[in-house]
């Protein structure tokens, strides 16, 4: 192998393969896929993809839950020099197709339990090669027959590898594009530096809870898999799976949303002694509350880390350590501070860079950083300002580097973990016959992070109620992206151009909410 290929998957799946073969590397529903036997079916996959005429910067769609057959499609695809495209297996077909469209997808592996879905989005695509996954054996069955010997693509830690998409203020879904390096620079400049904000262990048993279509599940995983982990897949996050994986398991490490914590610890039969096993969680999506960090502390005897960080970071970019998490500690309240290889700076309007307490935009340089986004140039400008990447959110700086958020410039709202952005949303809004046009915000949720509100103005004449929108947008939205609240109004705040002003809504719902709060005996 050679020697461009050091911090890239290919190389990482060799050296374990040759050093610790017999390890657990995936365990999922049951199944136990060990590093030996990733690495080489990996490469017979890899093959098969050749064979099926698939070459070096080609994209390869996978639309399922995660698995063992998730994260070995990722590494076949690493080794012949392609590109992996994950696709959220919530979205309408409509959302499908789009991606599939936009990525020129020449092959998709999919999950015969999305085969409906499947089938629409693929009609006039008959372009894209399937191979449709339909029980355990079935790409096991696709792959057989090619050979397992070791691939050499000649790539590097500046190549691609994923794709993951993530939509934009405008409304269309852009795919970032990932290098393997990605993976590779925040482990380590954090052994370099000797910090242990997080970390990821070869001994470590890790549960991958989040989902593999978006960063958070996809790089929790390939940190631990570049480390050596055993990776506790779950298909689909429950809370009881999840605590009796954890106890099953003795899992050590996990990424969580803070609602999902909530939900674990919640669980009948949840005790200390289900969670001992646990040394670090990291948690990100939204802060967590005071409350909640005092019952997982009373329950919990591991230490806990937030993380601050988006698809185009490519890994986390700040973390609030564990010695932050202190009951009645300010520092609750920052999402921590930049990570040892990164640089952060908060600039005003016309990018001077800003002092310690005042608000601007938050910018990072991070070598982990997407190479941009997939064949959009200008909206890859207006994210990278060379190797400084604009977050989009303001905040400020403490005198100590912590770094405290105060809102999103660009109005996404993220529930859960999981984007919405207001203009893909309100789009479809308007698409009913009762409604003359939407605004789409997000308020503060404490278990989400925050909560999808619709302002809506009816055409002269028309009625709609809440529950009529609700049901239109099913089938044209994935569910999550569908508002929770619906505000009838007579009009929209706008400024002198006439764009309305998504900042004036979620003021007006927060003063409503807060005066409906106080009226409360």
């Amino acid at each position: 192998m050679n020697e461009n290929s050091r911090w890239t998957l290919t190389r990482s799946s060799a050296l374990h393969a040759a050093e610790r073969a017999d390890h657990p590397a995936i365990v999922c529903e049951g199944r136990t896929t060990t590093y030996g036997e990733l690495h080489r079916a990996s490469n017979s996959a890899a093959r098969a993809l050749r064979a099926a005429g698939i070459g070096r910067g080609a994209r390869v769609a996978y639309f399922g839950r995660e698995s063992e057959h998730y994260y070995l499609a990722i590494l076949a695809c690493a080794k012949i020099g392609a590109v992996l495209v994950p696709v959220n297996w919530r979205l309408t077909w409509g959302e499908v197709a789009h991606i599939l469209r936009d990525s020129n997808a020449e092959l998709i592996f999919e999950d015969e339990r999305f085969g409906e879905c499947a089938d629409r989005a693929l009609d006039g695509l008959p372009e894209v090669a399937r191979v449709r996954l339909a029980g355990p054996d079935s790409l096991r069955a696709w792959y057989a027959g090619h050979s397992d010997e070791d691939l050499d693509p000649g790539t590097g830690p500046d190549d691609a590898v994923v794709q993951v998409y993530t939509s934009g203020t405008t409304g269309l879904p852009k795919g970032a594009v990932l290098a393997h390096r990605s993976f590779f620079t925040l482990p380590d400049a954090m052994r370099r530096a000797g910090t242990d904000w997080i970390d990821w262990l070869p001994d470590d048993v890790a549960l991958i809870s989040l989902p593999g279509f978006g960063i958070a599940g996809i790089g929790w995983f390939m940190h631990n898999f570049n480390a050596g982990a055993t990776n506790v897949v779950m298909e689909m996050f429950t809370p009881a799976e999840a605590v009796r994986l954890i106890a099953r398991h003795r899992v050590t490490t996990t990424f969580v949303a803070p609602a999902m914590l909530q939900m674990m610890l919640d669980e009948r039969g949840a005790g200390p002694e289900t969670f001992a096993s646990l040394r670090k969680v990291a948690y990100g999506a939204a802060p967590i509350s005071e409350g909640l960090l005092r019952r997982c502390l009373s329950i919990l005897t591991c230490e806990f880390a937030q993380i601050y960080a988006s698809t185009e970071t490519g890994s986390v970019a700040v973390c609030l350590p564990p010695e932050a998490h202190q009951p009645g500690s300010p520092l609750l309240r920052s999402v921590g501070r930049v990570c040892p290889g990164n640089e952060l700076k908060i600039v005003d309007t016309d990018g001077r860079e800003l002092p310690p307490g005042e608000i601007g935009q938050v910018c990072i340089r991070t070598p982990a950083r997407m190479l941009g986004y997939w064949n959009l140039p200008e909206a890859t400008a207006k994210t990278l300002d060379g190797e400084w990447l604009l977050m989009g959110d303001a905040a400020y700086l403490d005198a100590d580097g912590y770094l405290f958020l105060c809102d999103r410039i660009n109005d996404t709202i993220i529930v859960g973990g999981q984007n919405i952005y207001p203009a893909e949303v309100e789009k479809e809004l308007s698409d009913h016959p009762a409604v003359a046009e939407a605004a789409v915000v997000g308020l503060p949720d404490r278990y989400w992070g925050d909560e999808a509100h619709a302002c809506v103005v009816l055409r002269p004449d028309a009625a709609a109620t809440p529950r009529e929108l609700m049901l239109f947008l099913r089938g044209r939205l994935a569910d999550y992206k569908i508002p929770d609240m619906y505000h009838f109004v007579s009009e929209l705040p706008r400024n002198p151009a006439g764009k309305i002003l998504r900042r004036e809504v979620r003021e007006h719902l927060l003063a409503e909410r807060e005066s409906a709060h106080a009226a409360r005996p």
